[in-house]
């Protein structure tokens, strides 16, 4: 008998106008841009081309051709075990915190004059890359990883596109999110971050077994890291919660260091400490941005500073 192909939308439900990755990927055209990929693609049970996402070689060839075919990256690649991000939801957090930025207006301010600070920026680089080809913003991207800080390097410095307007710092005190980073006087329009999520290498564990168990339906079927991910960009004592709650601290004592801070929170319940940490700090203006991918739900979290420090209650997610 004949398998039915599977109906597809066109157009994948949730992600932000200006996603360039709002439709399914066309195969075809990834190829073309980058031919190592064919080596990967493969006719599924549907009868739709695709890769297998529990392929951590796939994945990166994948990334790969995202970013040539999208960004005009030539050069792109990762040290073995390094955190491999879906460039679509990444793209969509770097979309939704530019409407920061336009504050209602219908153009993105957008230019090396806008400077960005990717906290975390680890050994892939994508934040600097998406947010500087899609908008021309300079970044600094911060690590505390060595390696992770050489390997961006590497990146910025095979693209010519990307030379003298991304560079990356190495954040040698690892309890210091912005101290050591940030230069004596310098201003941010925005800040980045994408937390760890895991509070200890057990939970995330766990939590990538449940994960790929619950996508294979296979009860604890062997963890296969697909997109990878060093114990520092998978998890860090208190995880997300503790992590941002941290950064809004120390955002505190350098209140003028950038127009807005923001972090991508991936639990709804993490919200309640956060909200009442930002209170805590008097944060100005509080604003969450959903983020609806499919099933997956995730949310941005960004606040900011006035001079006058006045305090306002943080708004839902609702709101």
């Amino acid at each position: 008998m004949q398998q039915l192909r599977k109906i597809h939308q066109v157009e994948k439900h949730g992600w932000h106008p200006r996603n360039l990755h709002r439709e399914r990927y066309d195969f075809q055209r990834l190829m073309h841009c980058c031919p190592e990929l064919s080596e990967f693609v493969k006719v599924n049970s549907y009868g739709d081309e695709s890769i297998d996402f529990f392929n951590p070689t796939a994945v990166k060839c994948l990334n790969k051709a995202l970013l040539t075919c999208f960004y005009g990256i030539g050069y792109w690649d990762i040290p073995a075990g390094y955190l491999c991000p879906p460039i679509p939801g990444r793209a969509d957090y770097i979309h939704h915190v530019a409407d920061l930025l336009s504050n209602g207006a219908e153009n993105i301010p957008s230019g090396l004059l806008v400077h960005c600070l990717d906290i975390g920026v680890g050994a892939n680089c994508i934040f600097p890359i998406i947010g500087n080809r899609s908008y021309g913003w300079s970044f600094v991207g911060s690590d505390i990883d060595p390696l992770a800080v050489e390997n961006a390097n590497r990146i910025v410095k095979k693209n010519p596109v990307l030379e003298n307007n991304i560079e990356i710092r190495l954040q040698k005190n690892a309890n210091n999110i912005f101290t050591g980073i940030m230069h004596p006087g310098e201003h941010f329009d925005l800040v980045f971050c994408n937390p760890p999520f895991y509070g200890s290498a057990s939970e995330a564990e766990t939590g990538s077994r449940r994960k790929v168990s619950n996508l294979k339906g296979i009860p604890n079927h062997p963890v296969v890291a697909n997109f990878g991910g060093r114990h520092n960009e998978l998890w860090c004592h208190g995880g997300e919660v503790q992590f941002v709650r941290q950064m809004i601290l120390q955002s505190k004592q350098l209140p003028r260091a950038s127009t807005w801070f923001t972090a991508l929170i991936a639990k709804s319940e993490h919200l309640s400490p956060i909200y009442q940490t930002l209170n805590s700090v008097n944060a100005n203006e509080i604003r969450t941005i959903p983020m609806a991918h499919g099933n997956k739900k995730s949310r941005i979290v960004a606040w900011n500073f006035s001079l006058e420090d006045t305090q306002r209650p943080a708004k839902s997610e609702k709101s």
